[in-house]
């Protein structure tokens, strides 16, 4: 996904301490005192306070963490500061171009036994593995699809968007990468490389009469849903639920027929991390069960890509009834795009906001 869905995201996770966490898969003491050093967004789930104590006293590993501003930065980290990290956070659409660089090492999924109820089709996406080797372990996971207002008739298509019966009532997430998919989905096509772009256009194009705003951010979405300025949007899943929860407002997420446009972050070990056993007990650590109810009930998480720890969450719980595991067979993941390609994307965006303004 979009590096500016992460970020608010974490803007919106607390640094709330919660105490007695137990994660019984993980050995106490299983290896030797020692330390390792992560690299990942600040505030996004690994450097909890809670977490970590529980993490240290159950294995006596300590976890001291580096943090990156943008992806490329992450890259650019792992290039220059060889054996200075043992895990890495990374989208599956980075995950590929780090493994062309040979910056991470192959996963050894005997040390991380819960990644056994890990959803297969996370598991089996392009960009974590090489040669039939998995060098990430799927970590988290959502997407953007359709939000409407509740009381009004659930859509079951992006076709939806240019319904006469929206006019001035639609609301655009104001990315190229979401835009171009939707508009791939719109006409059929694939996300991540849509053969015809002037198809992908008049998809877009076609929503014009319907489009009152061009949002940003989850505070400009909020405010202008409460103001009801509009009453269908494309929307991010996570935000769907703080949106309901947190701000108490009426909305519905939907994912039509055609599927979200979904985005996945992995948990890779560089080729040379100091300890990577270690590393792998982290790993295991952040995709247990029980450390995941803690964080996504009592601070707020992405959906597990571990079914099980889905499956953990209370039957009523929003992020559980977001994400259903059913979703991810229709869900079209972002990969790695190449940079004219991006630039493609970007121009088609822009040349449609441009006739939107018109």
């Amino acid at each position: 996904m979009t590096e500016l869905t992460r970020r608010n995201t974490m803007k919106l996770m607390s640094a709330a301490l919660i105490a007695g966490v137990s994660i019984s898969t993980l050995p106490r003491k299983a290896f030797s005192a020692g330390s390792i050093t992560v690299l990942n967004w600040q505030g996004y789930g690994t450097d909890e306070a809670w977490s970590l104590k529980a993490f240290t006293e159950k294995t006596g590993i300590t976890v001291v963490h580096d943090y990156y501003s943008s992806e490329s930065e992450m890259l650019t980290k792992m290039r220059t500061n060889p054996g200075a990290y043992d895990l890495v956070i990374l989208n599956a659409a980075r995950c590929a171009q780090a493994v062309a660089e040979d910056l991470l090492q192959p996963i050894d999924f005997s040390k991380v036994p819960n990644a056994s109820t890990v959803d297969e089709t996370l598991r089996a996406n392009p960009n974590f593995s090489k040669d039939g080797k998995g060098y990430a372990v799927p970590w988290v996971w959502g997407m953007t699809s359709l939000a409407i207002r509740e009381g009004m008739t659930v859509p079951d298509s992006y076709a939806v968007l240019a319904d006469p019966g929206y006019k001035g009532r639609v609301a655009m997430d104001d990315d190229a990468i979401i835009n171009v998919g939707v508009g791939a989905l719109m006409s059929g096509q694939d996300i991540n490389d849509p053969k015809d772009l002037a198809a992908v256009k008049a998809a877009l194009k076609s929503i014009k009469p319907n489009v009152r705003l061009l949002w940003s951010t989850e505070d400009q979405w909020n405010k202008s849903f409460a103001a009801k300025e509009f009453d269908l949007s494309l929307f991010w899943s996570g935000g769907s639920v703080r949106s309901k929860r947190v701000s108490k407002l009426p909305v519905q997420f939907v994912v039509p027929k055609e599927g979200g446009v979904g985005w996945v972050d992995g948990l890779g070990v560089p080729t040379s991390a100091p300890n990577p056993e270690g590393a792998l007990a982290f790993v295991n650590w952040m995709i247990d069960p029980t450390f995941y109810v803690e964080w996504a009930t009592k601070i707020g998480a992405p959906a597990s890509s571990n079914s099980a720890a889905l499956s953990a969450l209370p039957a009523d719980d929003l992020t559980r009834l977001v994400h259903k595991t059913e979703y991810l067979k229709t869900t079209s993941f972002v990969s790695g795009i190449p940079d004219d390609r991006r630039e493609a994307f970007n121009n088609i965006w822009q040349e449609v906001k441009a006739f939107y303004a018109e």
